[in-house]
């Protein structure tokens, strides 16, 4: 038999390679590969998203457990490291999720994170921005209140329902969301916020929000296995 062709010997070559990149996410995606620990400033609005969430994509695919603090900025920071620190479990991946509101400690929670290796889903102002970035792009600072109202208006257009009030305990907002914004677009929005500030101070990145790369996290566990 003469030599394999080059062309096909290239193409073999990738073919290896691509049943290698295959396998590695078969693998990355069995259950209970990756761990998570969320732990939220909030008891109610920012966990029952994140429940909400798990329940509907990633059961199956990844562990979350996801827990409501009812503390704000560096007090979350260092109930987050407790959690960690005591639980039977190990934990690949520790987030803590807060918003900026009117805590003057902001940058110092999120340099703390850092030198914990915490990773942290923060919102300046408040997580309302994440879900408003479902509808439409916003690159100016408002208020809680303001964001609220302009989610209403943008899920009473969509959903016919000019009865709709946002209710910020509401366990069924990430279903609304799912069927009346869009979440690949919220992601999208995010990142071009980010790309607005360059500076640490993470107090004036208003508005600006990291929940994105938490989703890109729960969204991607075969990134932990590169």
């Amino acid at each position: 038999m003469g030599l394999i062709p080059k062309y096909k010997e290239e193409q073999y070559k990738r073919d290896q390679r691509q049943r290698k990149k295959e396998k590695k996410r078969k693998v990355a995606t069995r259950p209970g590969n990756i761990s998570f620990l969320i732990v939220c400033e909030g008891t109610k609005t920012e966990p029952n998203y994140f429940e909400a969430l798990k329940e509907n994509r990633f059961s199956k695919v990844i562990n979350i457990e996801v827990e409501g603090s009812g503390r704000g900025t560096v007090s979350l920071i260092r109930q987050t490291v407790k959690i960690r620190n005591k639980s039977d479990k190990k934990f690949d991946r520790v987030w803590a999720v807060f918003d900026k509101d009117d805590f003057t400690d902001f940058n110092e929670a999120i340099e703390l994170a850092q030198k914990k290796k915490i990773n942290c889903g923060w919102s300046n102002e408040s997580f309302e921005l994440w879900y408003y970035l479902h509808f439409q792009y916003l690159d100016t600072g408002i208020s809680r209140t303001q964001y609220i109202d302009k989610i209403e208006r943008e899920i009473r257009k969509r959903s016919k329902d000019k009865s709709y009030h946002y209710q910020k305990n509401d366990p069924n907002t990430y279903s609304i969301l799912q069927k009346y914004g869009d979440e690949n677009l919220a992601c999208e929005y995010a990142k071009k916020l980010q790309r607005n500030f360059t500076n640490k101070d993470y107090a004036s990145h208003k508005p600006c929000t990291t929940v994105n790369n938490l989703i890109y996290e729960m969204e991607h566990p075969e990134s932990f296995f590169k």
